[in-house]
């Protein structure tokens, strides 16, 4: 089979597409014949050697997926050959089949294609997890999006309309704020024209803002930690701005506001099941065109560098998809 190799850390242009044997069911695995893989920020960070996890030579990129089942191994009763399945791999998806835990699958339905499906794990699953399980997100609340046009960023503004949140979409552009407007946000906020703690307090209002969704790090967090309200909270989702920023903590003392950490992958691991019906809720909206799961582009597996540039530029607008 086809797989996409990382050989040693380096950039998108060192992968290789090579021939390798394919995997068999293991107890508590399924195989999987990929369809599409969807990539994310953190894939040109563990190919650079750059991310907290760094996974054995010879490694394939890419997390999450979707496919089709080919065989199960012993003691999976809860998929069969035939079904149609997305799933997360923490890497290892850029390859023509894949064995995974059966427990990190979930089942699609049939109206929903393999591109739009493969990108609904990672990104809508971090940010319903973040939403609902760690911000406890309430109907009327103000929820503050930085990096409002990627992946995460797209997730957090159609998960938030959906729980009824005001949404004030924050980003680097004028077009990923029109993007972002298209998708559902209330406000917006150009954070390299306009100066982001005088906006988000302007658009907070006496009472502040309830909910900060931060992918982004960086130069942004203290301004928008600063911006919370009374019982504020402040989620801390990633870095893709490459620097991890220092808080200073008398801002949560006089706020009585919470700093809140989502680690959505570890937490698939110690709550498998609560992981799977998070799942179920996604791949529902998304079959009922509640959530857009928007692909920006589809490259050919072998495209794979091409891809991870767009992301490592900071173009994407919604998904980056890879068709197997």
């Amino acid at each position: 089979m086809k797989a996409v190799l990382c050989t040693h850390f380096g950039p998108p242009t060192a992968l290789k597409l090579t021939d390798i044997e394919p995997p068999r069911a293991a107890p508590g695995e399924a195989v999987v014949r990929v369809k599409a893989v969807a990539l994310n920020f953190f894939d040109t960070l563990i190919i650079a050697g750059k991310y907290q996890h760094k996974p054995p030579f010879p490694f394939s990129p890419g997390a999450e997926f979707a496919g089709v089942i080919e065989s199960v191994g012993s003691g999976v009763t809860d998929l069969a050959p035939g079904d149609r399945v997305a799933g997360y791999s923490g890497w290892g998806a850029a390859r023509e089949i894949v064995a995974v835990p059966a427990q990190r699958l979930a089942k699609i339905p049939d109206q929903l294609a393999f591109e739009r499906a493969a990108g609904l794990t990672v990104t809508y699953g971090t940010t319903l997890y973040a939403l609902r399980e760690r911000a406890t997100l309430k109907a009327g609340e103000s929820l503050v999006v930085l990096g409002a046009s990627g992946g995460t960023g797209l997730a957090s503004i159609e998960i938030g309309k959906i729980m009824g949140a005001r949404i004030i979409a924050c980003a680097s552009s004028d077009d990923k704020l029109v993007f972002a407007r298209e998708h559902g946000a209330d406000e917006t906020v150009n954070y390299d024209r306009e100066d982001l703690r005088s906006a988000l307090k302007k658009l907070g209002g006496e009472r502040g803002i309830d909910v900060v969704y931060d992918p982004v790090g960086g130069r942004y967090a203290e301004p928008a930690l600063r911006s919370l309200g009374w019982l504020g909270r402040y989620l801390v989702v990633g870095f893709a701005a490459g620097e991890i920023p220092k808080i200073p903590l008398n801002l949560a003392l006089l706020k009585s506001c919470d700093i809140r950490g989502v680690a959505w992958g570890a937490w698939t691991s110690r709550e498998p099941e609560a992981q799977r019906r998070l799942m179920a809720d996604i791949t529902n909206w998304a079959a009922a065109d509640k959530l857009s799961a928007h692909v920006q582009t589809v490259y050919p597996l072998a495209e794979i560098a091409t891809a991870l540039n767009v992301l490592a530029a900071r173009k994407a607008m919604g998904k980056i998809v890879l068709r197997v």
